[in-house]
């Protein structure tokens, strides 16, 4: 009887220890994800105040908010990879109104599929979306806006080949057909037109006629380049560059879109950047001030530098 009891027992426990083999075998792909997730939140501040300074000076504030999600999709020959960066920054000077230094709304999408697991090469479609938060103006005029909202606003869209090494950081993509979408919903603006769009018609009295067109339509090549990689110890590189010209106006005529920037860490928290924004559109004509009236003239390369410390929160 007790050799029946123990030889029962053993098979009770072998039984137990059978199903959760299968409960841990079963559960196990339900914890695997194929996706990355990155979420980056950050403040930079800059003060400066003087009390009985000789050389004289002005108090000032500069803040800037930025943010960086990620969501990236990575399984066998699928490859999905997709970002939303925002920047809005202004500047509190005595003396003068607060205003805007930094304003960025971008998406950008892109789906790549290869052969094979083994090659770096992918057939890929790409969206990109650029707009802006709020109103700009050509200080010190705060009242007649030179871009707004969804003023512009650009949308590419396009099929191409895209190399990714993972190991390095390094992705390009060369598409020979992109659709890029310029909108202008600022009618005032629309009617100026300003980044490129048709503007109104006067008649010889200044009557309108017909108001400027919200949104113009190109067709052309799109090549982009980044590197995102450590390069030296606690010092992270960010490189983005675009090129893009269009077949039927002016083909030949390139706008550059390029973006750096090295993040410095000081400790889990604090960091350090600096970086530039250039950028050359033959569509975007400079605005400056004459006698206290904006004036459009010529397109000129658009340059923005910055440099900052603030707090970084990754969750």
């Amino acid at each position: 009887m007790k050799f029946k009891a123990c030889f029962a027992v053993l098979l009770l426990f072998a039984f137990i220890q059978n199903i959760q083999s299968q409960v841990i075998v079963t559960t196990l792909p339900d914890s695997i994800t194929y996706w990355e997730r990155k979420n980056v939140v950050g403040l930079d501040i800059s003060e400066i105040a003087f009390v009985n300074w000789s050389v004289g000076g002005n108090n000032s504030v500069t803040i800037l908010s930025k943010a960086e999600f990620a969501r990236n999709y990575h399984k066998g020959n699928l490859n999905w990879d997709n970002e939303l960066l925002l920047r809005y920054g202004f500047n509190s000077q005595e003396g003068q109104e607060v205003r805007k230094t930094d304003d960025q709304v971008q998406f950008t999408s892109t789906f790549g599929y290869r052969k094979d697991t083994i090659s770096n090469w992918y057939y890929s479609a790409k969206f990109n979306f650029n707009t802006q938060f709020a109103n700009g103006y050509a200080y010190p005029n705060t009242t007649d806006e030179i871009s707004a909202p969804f003023a512009p606003a650009y949308i590419f869209l396009g099929v191409g080949s895209e190399y990714i090494r993972k190991d390095i950081g390094l992705n390009a993509y060369f598409s020979p057909l992109t659709n890029k979408t310029t909108l202008v919903l600022n009618q005032t603006l629309a009617n100026q037109g300003a980044f490129g769009v048709d503007p109104a018609v006067y008649d010889e009295e200044g009557n309108l006629i017909t108001e400027g067109k919200k949104s113009r339509t190109e067709l052309g090549i799109l090549v982009t380049n980044s590197i995102k990689r450590k390069v030296f110890k606690n010092i992270n590189l960010d490189h983005r560059i675009s090129f893009y010209t269009d077949y039927i106006n002016n083909f030949g005529n390139i706008d550059i879109d390029w973006q750096w920037s090295l993040d410095m860490t000081v400790n889990e928290y604090v960091k350090a950047n600096i970086g530039a924004h250039i950028i050359y559109d033959d569509d975007i004509k400079a605005t400056e001030e004459v006698n206290g009236e904006p004036v459009k003239v010529g397109p000129k390369l658009q340059l923005k530098q910055m440099l900052g410390v603030g707090v970084t929160y990754s969750f």
